[in-house]
């Protein structure tokens, strides 16, 4: 089989990773293209012991490590949307968070594109995660009626270095929360203390503005009927801790609005 038909499956793989990497497609389609041309010129192998897959994204690193991560300086990038966020995280730190968030290598597939270890893989991707963090920081409302359960998620959201602003446990408290400090993300539950429902706190709540909303619950049922927009973030209880700190750093870190303000 040729080198060509070997990597054609792969080549739009590779070519969206370059772009999120250099935030730049055109950027990015040079240093795919110099990467295929050293390939093709036998200046570059792909090493025998790597699926196509993984030797391509490791050539295509050996590459862009020797050029093109020299030359950065995160600390210019200005811009609040995810293509500059992901910009201002330190290159090494953005490459193993890339290739494992995005692309879906695993660690050790990821540790052998980067050439490291799996533990400096992990290492990374939690810098990454850090960073990505200490990035999204907001005011966070929570609606939850049962008090544990509201602790423990207020206890989540200030491990990542967010705020919580406000607490409700009925649908006019929360209504009256965000009119009082508009917050960056809402939690909520759909079954509230009086009776009243958090699905319609929140519709309340978008009249107003546009803010990433997550919803935990233990009647998930209820909100994936096809009869209306589903959420994006649905959480069951009993929940995991890092499943809604996962989704935390998710809803904020793509929600549109920010594209919007930072336009």
């Amino acid at each position: 089989m040729s080198l060509l038909a070997r990597l054609a499956p792969h080549l739009p793989y590779v070519r969206r990773y370059a772009r999120a990497l250099t935030g730049d497609q055109a950027t990015g389609d040079n240093y795919v293209r110099v990467a295929l041309e050293a390939l093709a010129a036998g200046e570059r192998q792909l090493p025998s012991d790597m699926t196509p897959r993984v030797a391509l994204y490791h050539v295509f690193h050996a590459i862009w490590s020797a050029t093109g991560a020299q030359l950065e300086d995160g600390s210019a990038i200005e811009g609040d949307d995810a293509a500059h966020r992901l910009m201002r995280i330190s290159p090494r730190s953005r490459q193993a968070f890339l290739l494992t968030a995005l692309e879906g290598f695993t660690p050790a597939e990821a540790a052998q594109i980067l050439a490291v270890d799996p533990r400096t893989v992990e290492r990374l991707i939690a810098e990454a995660q850090s960073d990505i963090d200490a990035e999204l920081a907001t005011d966070v409302l929570i609606i939850e009626d049962e008090a544990i359960i509201s602790a423990d998620i207020e206890s989540l959201v200030k491990e990542l270095g967010h705020r919580v602003t406000g607490t409700a446990t009925t649908h006019d408290e929360a209504v009256d929360a965000v009119s009082r400090h508009k917050p960056g993300l809402v939690l909520a539950d759909i079954q509230l203390a009086d009776g009243s429902s958090g699905i319609d706190a929140v519709k309340d709540i978008l009249k107003r503005f546009d803010v990433p909303v997550i919803f935990i619950t233990a009647f998930p049922e209820r909100l994936l009927t096809g009869e209306r927009p589903e959420p994006t973030f649905l959480i069951t209880k009993p929940f995991q801790p890092e499943t809604v700190k996962a989704a935390i750093s998710q809803a904020l870190f793509f929600h549109p609005s920010r594209q919007k303000q930072a336009a």
